[in-house]
Order: structure tokens, then C-alpha cells, then sequence
């Protein structure tokens, strides 16, 4: 019978450490950008062109489309910090992630709010862009309403609760 923790040292295993951070650098990318995006486009379409140029089309497709640069940014940087990292590291990184239950609950709200505004955005201004900007944009922006919603329930005292790490033995590689 072969033990758990020499298991862990193939490099099988090492590939599947790093899919889980490229997957999730492009989760916490596309939440960042879809946060970023809308306000920076704002602010630079005002000062730039004025108010005649900011519509809603626009904000909607700006916000899809600094979350998909989010999703490449957040994957390309996740594939080249964990892939030339010792897979030993990557392995205790992972298990700290996997029991980072407010980067969890983070998750969870990113997603409610993304298909909640995906489904809602359409709804609300069906005449005032393309389908595509308002089904992808209104899930970037709900996106980062989850985010938002996550973070001010952690500020207003309800935080996502701790669960302990356990310990994680060395791995000697046969």
C-alpha cells in the first residue's frame, strides 16, 4: 500500500496543485478586473471624451472585458508562480487555500452576483446595449457586488469562520 504522502510528491500531483492555482488566480483575477474596470472606465471616459461618450453599452462592455484580461492576467501569473515553484511549497499553499474559508465564501458571493446580474442586467436595460454586453457585462458587474457584499459583511462584523489547518507532514521523495 503506498501512503497518502508519497502520493503527494508525483509529479501527477504537482500538475493538479497547479490547475487548482491557475483556476483559481483566474476566478480572483476576473473578480479584481470586474471590480476595477467600471469606476477606472468611468472616470477615464469622462475626463477624456466627456459625458456624451459614456453610455451604458459601453461601462457593460469595458466590464467584460477587463474581467476576461482578469482571467488571462490572473491564470498566466497563478501557471508561473506555481509551475517553477517546489512542488512541496505548492502543496502546502494548496491545502492553506482549500481551508481559506473566507476566500471560499468570497467565491460564493462573486457567483450569486454574477448570475443574479446576468439574469437581471438584460431585464433592466434591454434597450440600451447588445445582448452580449449586457449578459456578460451585468455578470462582471454582479461579479463584483458579490465581492463587495463578501467584504462588507466581514466589516460589519460577520466574518467568515476559521477553520483550523491541519498539520502537514514533510514529504521525502523515494
Amino acid at each position: 500500500m503506498s501512503d497518502n504522502f508519497t502520493v503527494a510528491a508525483t509529479p501527477q500531483a504537482h500538475a493538479a496543485d497547479i490547475e487548482f492555482f491557475v483556476r483559481r488566480g483566474m476566478t480572483k483575477g476576473y473578480q479584481l478586473l470586474s471590480l476595477i474596470t467600471p469606476p477606472a472606465y468611468a472616470v477615464f471616459a469622462l475626463t477624456r471624451y466627456g459625458r456624451s461618450h459614456l453610455s451604458v453599452n459601453r461601462v457593460l462592455r469595458a466590464t467584460w472585458i477587463g474581467g476576461s484580461v482578469g482571467i488571462l492576467g490572473g491564470g498566466a501569473f497563478e501557471y508561473a508562480r506555481s509551475a517553477y515553484s517546489n512542488p512541496e511549497k505548492v502543496r502546502i499553499r494548496r491545502i492553506h487555500c482549500t481551508y481559506d474559508t473566507s476566500s471560499i465564501r468570497a467565491d460564493d458571493h462573486s457567483t450569486i452576483g454574477g448570475i443574479l446580474f446576468a439574469v437581471l442586467t438584460p431585464a433592466l436595460f434591454w434597450k440600451r446595449a447588445s445582448s452580449i454586453n449586457l449578459i456578460l457585462g451585468g455578470a462582471g458587474i454582479g461579479s463584483a457586488i458579490g465581492l463587495l457584499a463578501h467584504h462588507a459583511r466581514t466589516v460589519t462584523g460577520d466574518p467568515a469562520p476559521k477553520v483550523p489547518v491541519p498539520e502537514i507532514p514533510p514529504v521525502t521523495p523515494h
